[in-house]
């Protein structure tokens, strides 16, 4: 009798699963087909593809000889420069810095949503229950025979379980998407190293330029005081006329007066610099001491555009950010069909505390079931549409992205030479017009000449000067940008270049990771995860891409074919 008791529900539960299936084969909703879905693993929604990305075949300045084709060395791109406190400053902003650590609580984040979503493939509501009661019955000898205690105990102590089966694909799409997102935050990570790294080498640039520019400016102050000193004998001696010394104490002034906007400009970096070292302001000038501006070499190496695909975090960041949305198209698709669950309960029922556990007191449930939303009034339909309107808006994005990169790279390479050529230019110009001015000078002191020269020559030196160190400057500052540009530096994190210690090593102790013996938390690899392998599985060939760029747009049809529908 009892098996005849349960064949229906069988036969129901069997009859479900078929039409479940029909359902899937027809295209419910004129989306993913039985064929689709069993090639994907048995999972509804598209198999993710990498977008197509616009990338040019060479760069605009690929036929000048400074510029090589060759891979580009951008792991450690700091010591190109050979400056020992560029080289410090690095490692501490790389230790310290707190926008860097804020960055890599959100990679543990992610890792630990990743471990909520895989979670949700086993039982997703597991929980014991305790239960006490104490009855009693009515007291009128109709309602109570004799015999029967009118008061009882009941005692009960039962474990639940439920557990939604994916046989949809929903919770391994959500996995999938964990995945993609613990993906972008460690590209996130990276992408704040480049600029952390970048932006450090260009603020101390900047001190060392601005400390150049100073330097020039004091210089000029002695040189104009001592023009100032002549005109003011030649004026006391008949020999020229008021109108010299007042050109000499205006040339003079002009100059001091731009002394204190470098000196505020200098101590402005200076600020930024503490702060990106991750400790309050203060005067750094006296550790920092006197340097020149940092040397570039002429030439640089920059590989070849479709290399920043690889190289690039932000580039990949955005690439990973289409994955999990794709991702969470099937999500979407999964509440088209049937939600499959299992209820089950076991435990023990007493009415005496002391024969709680004996065997006869234990008792049991199990109830296979499902969930199916019907009249969900194109709810479920637009929500997949707006999800699919997120991942090709995001596809966008990842292309923008692409293109920005091939933008600043070439920007930043073409400043990189033109300040070069410059710099040549305006250091025969400061030479030429310091030459001009030691010969203009005596020429005044024999009275060959009027002051209006000198305070020209005077005017034009400081100008050239200041242009010159500027110059100089530029050219360290293009390259950074190029190597920034190139997606450089990251690459420390893996233990390239220089060993630099973890900037999580830094965090305080009572946010140590408890794996560790000592008080020295670190930044983990997620499990099942391996930083290096994300980076290098994009691939670099261009046949690789060209199939990417084919499946894509298969996907991309698929979609618009199912909004058509």
């Amino acid at each position: 009798m009892r098996d005849r008791g349960t064949r229906p529900q069988y036969r129901g539960l069997a009859f479900l699963l078929l039409a479940s299936c029909l359902l899937v084969s027809s295209g419910c909703a004129g989306y993913w087909s039985c064929r689709d879905w069993v090639r994907n693993g048995f999972k509804v929604g598209p198999e993710y593809c990498k977008p197509a990305a616009p990338v040019a075949e060479d760069w605009i300045d690929s036929d000048d000889e400074r510029v090589s084709s060759n891979t580009a060395q951008t792991a450690d791109w700091w010591l190109t420069f050979n400056d020992p406190v560029l080289n410090n400053l690095v490692q501490a902003s790389y230790a310290q810095n707190l926008t860097l650590r804020e960055a890599g609580m959100r990679v543990m984040e992610a890792r630990a949503q990743r471990g909520v979503a895989a979670g949700n493939l086993f039982p997703q509501s597991q929980n014991i229950n305790g239960d006490y009661a104490r009855s009693l019955l009515s007291s009128r000898t109709a309602n109570t025979p004799p015999g029967v205690n009118r008061s009882f105990d009941n005692w009960a102590l039962t474990g639940d379980l439920l557990w939604e089966v994916d046989f949809w694909g929903r919770f391994r799409r959500a996995v999938e998407a964990a995945d993609a997102n613990l993906d972008a935050s460690v590209e996130d990570y990276d992408d704040v190293l480049v600029c952390l790294v970048a932006e450090v080498a260009a603020t101390y640039t900047n001190i060392r330029t601005l400390q150049q520019r100073l330097e020039y400016a004091n210089q000029n102050v002695e040189i104009q005081e001592g023009s100032l000193e002549i005109a003011d004998v030649q004026f006391r001696n008949g020999a020229v006329s008021e109108v010299d010394v007042e050109q000499a104490k205006l040339s003079l002034l002009s100059t001091e007066a731009a002394i204190p906007a470098l000196q505020a400009a200098l101590r402005q970096q200076n600020n930024l610099l503490c702060i990106l070292l991750g400790e309050p302001p203060r005067d750094l000038l006296p550790e920092l001491g006197e340097g020149k501006i940092p040397v570039a070499p002429t030439e640089v190496a920059l590989g070849i555009p479709c290399e920043l695909l690889r190289r690039r975090p932000d580039v990949r960041r955005a690439e990973r950010d289409v994955a999990a949305q794709s991702a969470q198209i099937g999500v979407a698709v999964s509440d088209f069909y049937p939600h499959f669950n299992l209820r089950g309960s076991i435990g023990y029922q007493s009415q005496n505390l002391n024969r709680l556990f004996v065997p006869a007191s234990n008792t049991g449930l199990i109830s296979p079931g499902f969930s199916w939303d019907v009249l969900n009034y194109g709810r479920i339909k637009n929500n997949v549409h707006a999800q699919e309107a997120a991942f090709q808006a995001l596809a966008l994005q990842y292309q923008t992205t692409v293109l920005s990169a091939n933008q600043e790279v070439e920007d930043s390479v073409t400043g990189f030479l033109q300040s070069q050529n410059q710099t040549l230019v305006l250091n025969e110009s400061v030479a030429a017009a310091d030459k001009a001015l030691e010969l203009t000078i005596a020429q005044y002191q024999q009275g060959a000449v009027d002051f209006n020269r000198v305070f020209t020559l005077q005017d034009t030196k400081v100008a050239q000067q200041d242009a010159y160190a500027s110059s100089q400057g530029n050219i360290a500052l293009n390259l950074i940008g190029v190597y920034k540009a190139l997606g450089g530096g990251w690459e420390v994190r893996l233990g390239a270049g220089q060993q630099f210690a973890s900037p999580v090593e830094a965090l305080p102790p009572g946010m140590a990771d408890p794996a560790d013996g000592e008080q020295e938390p670190r930044l983990p690899d997620p499990p099942d995860f391996s930083l290096q392998e994300g980076i290098d599985s994009i691939s670099e060939s261009k046949a690789s891409d060209k199939m990417q760029q084919g499946r894509f747009a298969r996907l991309v049809s698929y979609i618009r074919t199912a909004d058509e529908n």
